[in-house]
């Protein structure tokens, strides 16, 4: 992809810019304040959107994923629109001028994101046309325009409209005595023309309901048999709104219809909590939900045969920016592509199956323990979605139902709609333990799901609160209290990604189980922060945002800075592992270290603003980074601290809000086994990628990594699904990494 900073407007030249222009570093020395040193956050989410578009693209992919991939594509460029764009706009309407640590203005940055933007819907259009719905129909499966059905088609369509559809519909015409129609937020839509007997032509629109499939299931037949015997199935799909296009005269019987043209609408939906005048949090965030509906609109994507007239139609009446209507062909709405993934029964189409696995030390059943004589012995390591998420659900049954626990305390952010989790919780207050629970209400598009736990949970007796004024409470950790002799232990269960079982089969992320006296009692005092007043400050071993964790990470990094030029200490090392590097004071710390000559390897999923390679301030310092299967979630932070090494895992990316208007916790790993393990068998892994990793170049573009001559391909995701045992075996992870 070429760099996105390079397709702004041309009537700007501050933002012409040539690579080598782009990291040049004045001759007298660097400025690390210097805006040609940062990437814009803006268009580099949008360059990671390239790199899942690049999935889609990829023929090495099974075709159902790709269509996935390219569904998450669409998803993506909704939620950005939603929240980065209505940011941006809201900043120019309020008249603010600040620029990014990269040196563009809002109006500038939203310039950029517009046509990085449209690009990008364009290429993925372009590869569900040219690419995907091809392969698809030679596949079996067959996504097919209205107009290509046949007779018998057309009929069983007619049936399924009449039955179905036409009851849910609701045309609403606007006319001086009807006002133009509410437009809600991610809805898709018909503009239809209607002339009368008297020959003038009105305006109505009719939603496509999203209580209906997207796409309708024609039929599904069986072909006939292959000569090695096996039987190919055939799925037929027509677009929704080209059905009700289709039917109009039913809807507006009397009138002829002159043309429908589809459109989509995205309003601003970056809830603003006034928290500060709300005596009630739950109550403000239900109220909240319900005006997410009204925000304002910062995109409408419409047909591209959509003529002038409409679209002025539109743009006056929805009162938009003529630059926020983005016409494309076909189908509008991509992001539901993704239930072709469940209404096709097709493994051959998708990638194989895979089992979780659970870690030996909580499966051996030759051992007679409980799960908490286990974490006497030994800390646990999970490693998600290769083990399975079972472990921490079992943890908290087994906490629920042992008649010795007095407490337990958890902070959950996303959860799902099916939580046993909750059900967990659920189940110690009926058996008479103390249960306190911190549910997140602000966490973005889980704010409804998190409400209906919230009142269940208080409904049962449970401790509920809904976190901090002016903060996110973003942290995984559970806290179980259990009576053991004459005293009590704590058994605490820390993770990097949510409790949600769903996108724990998704999403790869790390969870510790531990019994460490210290971290309980950082725990306690975690929970008594969020539940309590408290201004504890000194933390065992917990750093914790925002009380210390941006000046302990801070401590170390210099630490790493000291002992780069001290003899004897093997030099520097960082290798850090993030879904977002933006905060501007450390990537200026990383350039420290990288001028210092610590060795430093950032493997970043998403957003990147810092400038790897460029002479004479990151020489040093890599960035990779890795798009698959799984959606990349872990956080790892690795310093080698001359050889006494330390590895932290947690919640927190290196953001403003995670670090400052955030809760969130770094927790230590201590067992040496399961160092080795995150360093060999995790990172040395990932930065050994030559398959899906995409290497960051100085000028912001990317490129794949390709393996170098007789060197095998590696697949990061694809060996640790193979290496199952990995974690639980020393000499495994030693006797890989010294093949690397």
């Amino acid at each position: 992809m070429p760099d996105a900073t390079q397709d702004l407007p041309h009537d700007d030249t501050r933002l012409e810019k040539t690579a080598a222009d782009a990291v040049a570093v004045p001759a007298a020395g660097p400025d690390l304040e210097d805006p040609k040193l940062y990437i814009n956050r803006e268009l580099s989410l949008l360059e990671f959107f390239c790199r899942v578009l690049e999935e889609a693209k990829d023929p090495n992919n099974p075709l159902l994923e790709r269509v996935k991939f390219l569904a998450i594509v669409a998803s993506n460029m909704d939620e950005f629109f939603m929240v980065r764009v209505a940011g941006l706009k809201q900043q120019i309407a309020a008249g603010v001028v600040e620029i990014s640590p990269d040196g563009l203005t809002p109006a500038e940055q939203l310039a950029g994101v517009r046509k990085a933007a449209s690009k990008l819907m364009q290429e993925s259009r372009d590869c569900l046309y040219s690419d995907l719905l091809p392969g698809l129909n030679a596949a079996g499966v067959h996504l097919i325009d209205y107009g290509e059905l046949s007779d018998k088609q057309r009929a069983s369509v007619k049936k399924y409209f009449e039955d179905v559809v036409f009851p849910v519909l609701t045309p609403l015409a606007f006319d001086p005595g009807r006002p133009f129609p509410y437009i809600s937020n991610l809805s898709l839509n018909l503009a239809v023309i209607v002339r009368g007997r008297d020959g003038i032509e009105r305006f109505a629109r009719v939603k496509v309901p999203g209580t209906l499939p997207h796409l309708v299931p024609l039929r599904r037949s069986s072909g006939s048999a292959r000569k090695d015997g096996t039987v190919p199935y055939h799925h037929y799909f027509v677009w929704l709104e080209q059905v009700i296009a289709a039917h109009l005269d039913l809807l507006f019987p009397g009138m002829q219809i002159v043309a429908a043209y589809a459109f989509r609408v995205i309003r601003d939906a970056d809830v603003a909590i006034q928290e500060l005048e709300a005596d009630d949090l739950l109550e403000s965030m239900e109220e909240s939900m319900r005006q997410r509906r009204f925000g304002s609109v910062v995109r409408i994507s419409v047909n591209d045969a959509m003529p002038a007239a409409i679209r002025d139609l539109l743009i006056e009446n929805l009162e938009v920016d003529r630059n926020d209507v983005y016409a494309v062909n076909g189908p509008l709405g991509l992001a539901s592509l993704m239930s072709l993934y469940s209404l096709v029964d097709r493994h051959d189409l998708k990638d194989a199956p895979f089992l979780p696995t659970v870690p030996l030390v909580l499966s051996d059943k030759s051992v007679d323990e409980n799960i908490f004589a286990t974490l006497r012995r030994e800390d646990v390591l999970l490693h998600h979605p290769y083990d399975s998420f079972s472990s921490v659900v079992d943890f908290l049954r087994s906490a629920a139902r042992d008649p010795d626990v007095l407490a337990i305390k958890q902070t959950l952010y996303r959860v799902g709609r099916n939580a046993p989790v909750v059900e967990a919780l659920l189940e110690a207050v009926i058996n008479g333990k103390q249960v306190a629970v911190l549910v997140e209400l602000k966490a973005r598009f889980d704010e409804e799901s998190n409400i209906g736990w919230a009142k269940k949970l208080e409904a049962e007796g449970v401790h509920v609160v809904y976190g901090l004024l002016g903060l996110k409470t973003h942290s995984k950790i559970a806290l179980v209290v259990r009576r053991e002799g004459d005293g009590i232990r704590r058994y605490i269960h820390m993770a990097t990604g949510n409790y949600n079982t769903v996108s724990a089969t998704q999403y790869t992320d790390l969870g510790l189980f531990t019994a460490d006296e210290q971290i309980g009692a950082d725990a306690t005092d975690l929970f008594n922060y969020l539940t309590g007043y408290s201004a504890k400050t000194d933390y065992c071993k917990l750093l914790v945002a925002p009380i210390n964790l941006r000046s302990r990470l801070v401590d170390l990094i210099q630490r790493e800075i000291a002992l780069a030029g001290q003899p004897g200490s093997g030099g520097g090392r960082l290798i850090f592992k993030l879904n977002s590097l933006v905060d501007r004071h450390f990537i200026k710390l990383l350039y420290q270290a990288s001028q210092a000559g610590v060795q430093v390897d950032l493997i970043v999923r998403g957003m990147c603003s810092l400038r790897p390679g460029v002479p004479g301030v990151s020489d040093n310092i890599r960035v990779l980074s890795i798009v698959g299967r799984f959606l990349e979630h872990s956080r790892i932070f690795y310093f080698r601290n001359g050889g006494q090494e330390e590895v932290y895992l947690g919640s927190a990316d290196l953001m403003p809000r995670n670090l400052d208007r955030r809760v969130e916790i770094l927790f230590p790993v201590a067992t040496p086994r399961l160092v080795r393990y995150l360093r060999d068998d995790v990172l040395q892994v990932y930065l050994s990628d030559n398959v899906k990793a995409r290497s960051l170049k100085p000028d912001g573009t990317y490129v794949r990594v390709k393996a170098e001559p007789g060197q095998p391909p590696l697949n990061s995701q694809a060996w640790l699904l193979s290496h199952p045992s990995a974690r639980d075996s020393a000499p495994l992870a030693e006797s890989y990494a010294a093949s690397l």
